[in-house]
């Protein structure tokens, strides 16, 4: 596919997303995220495989595994179906269908410090519904994206983002740069934390393996002493979305810098690990995370 082609792909679905009758657009993501997954072998390999450390293999059988794995990609096509209706949805829409059932309290505390808050996410859920409805109570946030081609679907992409109040940031060699101007003023970033995208992570224990984490959210504690969290935002009850957000994490230098980033990133894996428990079937990685099952 060309690059005018892809670009003119995804505005138009953008555009149809946006306008489908509420319900219809996430029924018919999902049906083509199930079907997605029956074709796609490596991908339906790969959800498996993880969804299944989250569950814990112990005792877990076949057909309830591969029940998770279906709801899984139904997760996956609800994410795409209601990030793309977001744009379309009023602020006050997104405020009364979106509640953080724990630890809203947390933020509150990290904003009258005044030095910065930083939210390590999982992939579930629909993260940039969080990220909206932190607008709508005044905290913004930033976040950091792959470089999308062509560099026209990436503007694309970021000014829908920042549409509904998220501030995007490529995901470059000048990303950390941005990331602590906005702690050093008191902002709040949310950061993707449990895929090493750029294969330079910090080796942790995760759901009993050895795997890589990015660095990025420990480092950028320990530098600036910002408030450092982990949350996820759940889709449902029904069509409403709510979130978790944990106790701060400790983050404080005790040793060499990269000790105490090895440290710090355990202790979000652990965070993570709670999370993703919640509701496994809405963590949709569909990368290889672990050796398999």
């Amino acid at each position: 596919m060309g690059d005018r082609s892809k670009v003119t792909l995804f505005k138009t679905l953008g555009a149809v997303m946006e306008r489908l009758p509420e319900r219809f657009d996430v029924a018919l993501a999902k049906r083509l995220a199930r079907s997605f997954g029956r074709r796609s072998s490596g991908a339906r390999a790969n959800l498996r495989t993880n969804i299944a450390h989250a569950l814990g293999d112990d005792g877990l059988d076949e057909r309830t595994l591969d029940r998770f794995v279906e709801r899984g990609f139904e997760s996956y096509g609800q994410y795409w179906a209601e990030g793309a209706k977001l744009p379309g949805i009023t602020p006050s829409k997104v405020f009364s269908r979106f509640r953080i059932g724990e630890g809203l309290e947390y933020l509150y505390d990290a904003k009258a410090l005044g030095r910065g808050t930083i939210i390590a996410l999982p992939h579930i859920g629909s993260w940039e519904w969080g990220g909206s409805f932190l607008n709508s109570l005044g905290l913004g946030m930033t976040a950091v994206a792959e470089d999308l081609e062509p560099p026209e679907l990436f503007e694309w992409f970021k000014a829908k983002r920042e549409s509904i109040g998220i501030r995007i940031e490529p995901l470059d060699k000048h990303a950390g740069t941005v990331l602590l101007q906005t702690l050093k003023d008191g902002g709040v970033i949310g950061l993707l934390c449990d895929r090493d995208i750029q294969g330079n992570g910090i080796e942790v224990e995760f759901f009993g393996e050895r795997v890589r984490l990015p660095a990025g959210p420990a480092t950028l504690a320990l530098r600036t002493g910002a408030t450092l969290v982990g949350a996820a935002c759940y889709s449902g009850p029904g069509r409403d979305h709510f979130a978790v957000i944990t106790p701060p994490i400790a983050a404080e230098r005790v040793g060499r810098l990269r000790d105490d980033v090895t440290r710090v990133t355990q202790s979000i894996a652990v965070e993570l690990e709670g999370l993703i428990r919640r509701a496994p079937e809405q963590w949709h990685v569909l990368q290889a995370r672990f050796d398999g099952v």
